[in-house]
């Protein structure tokens, strides 16, 4: 268990290392070429932060409103706890646009159940196999200029879903 522990601590660097020697072998400016990767980065951040400023202040638009929870009371009405605890869905839906916001939502069920508990472990295994669809497709797609998401949004909207399902699933088994 050490080894893992040591290797993983020095994958980082090594992988570091390895790019230096192979630019420093094929005879490049290493450096320069640093210095002109970090120029475009900084470029597509200031690019995409009004895309990110809108995101961060619709999410907490929702959780501050209540929106979410009235809507998990809704659903709770609707749908079995079987089928999908209605707990589950502030997290759900926050999770497809902001990761962070939903880490915040799962740890809020964390303190209330547990996470050893169903809910605890549906909203793990829900935070692992679900996506931030809107955050990462408005960043990389604005980044490339992509203008034509064809089947984008329902494929990932259709593989939420699925990974939501499972996770309800998963969550009863283990």
């Amino acid at each position: 268990m050490r080894v893992l522990l040591y290797v993983s601590d020095a994958i980082i660097p090594i992988f570091i290392v390895v790019i230096l020697c192979h630019g420093l072998l094929r005879k490049e400016n290493v450096y320069e070429d640093f210095l002109e990767g970090a120029k475009d980065g900084f470029q597509t951040v200031i690019s995409i932060l009004p895309t990110l400023i809108g995101l961060m202040c619709g999410v907490g638009v929702l959780r501050a409103s209540g929106l979410l929870t009235d809507l998990a009371e809704f659903l709770g009405k609707i749908m079995p706890e079987q089928v999908f605890p209605s707990v589950l869905l502030p997290a759900a839906l926050v999770k497809m646009f902001s990761s962070s916001a939903a880490t915040g939502l799962i740890l809020d069920i964390f303190k209330e159940y547990g996470p050893d508990s169903l809910y605890g472990k549906t909203a793990s295994l829900m935070g692992s196999c679900t996506e931030t669809i809107f955050y990462t497709m408005s960043v990389y797609f604005m980044s490339v200029k992509v203008n034509k998401t064809r089947w984008t949004l329902p494929g990932a909207l259709f593989s939420t879903l699925v990974g939501i399902a499972a996770s309800v699933v998963l969550a009863k088994y283990i």
